[in-house]
């Protein structure tokens, strides 16, 4: 028994958090079929037959934009995504990738430059010797920047 090794190592946050169903609100978040979703729209349906209301839910993925629905009695659980916003400074684009620092002057360079609109006006605003600040939304693991700020 005393052989075991235990690798991993992570501060024992979950990625998610269960809430029930009823209590989910328009514009928030909520997992709909395995995704991270803003919750743009939900409906419930008198109660049955068989006893219990069901809430439809409409969402849309804070990362992909793509639309979910699913429909769950209003009394059992749903999961909801831990979602953290952070800003940082843009101190450098190369090979695709941003360089970004945070208020504490901590630098990280594993996030990739949005391949859409957002990442063009963060680039070209960049490269024009503005002050470029992005925010970064982390949910499930994954991580990506939503939106932009910049100054002259």
């Amino acid at each position: 028994m005393g052989d075991e090794s235990f690798d991993i190592v992570d501060s024992g946050a979950s990625l998610t958090y269960p809430m029930q169903c009823s209590a989910l609100r328009k514009n928030g978040h909520v997992m709909l079929k395995g995704h991270p979703c803003k919750i743009v729209d939900m409906s419930t349906s008198k109660t049955g037959k068989h006893g219990h209301a069901k809430v439809h839910l409409v969402g849309v993925d804070i990362f992909t934009q793509k639309k979910y629905e699913d429909i769950c009695p209003s009394t059992h659980n749903m999961e909801v995504p831990n979602a953290k916003r952070k800003e940082y400074q843009v101190a450098d684009i190369s090979d695709g990738y941003l360089s970004l620092m945070d208020d504490a002057g901590v630098t990280r360079e594993d996030l990739k430059l949005p391949e859409n609109d957002l990442g063009k006006d963060i680039d070209t605003w960049f490269q024009n010797g503005e002050e470029v600040m992005v925010t970064v939304l982390e949910a499930v693991g994954e991580e990506q920047v939503i939106t932009v700020k910049h100054t002259k």
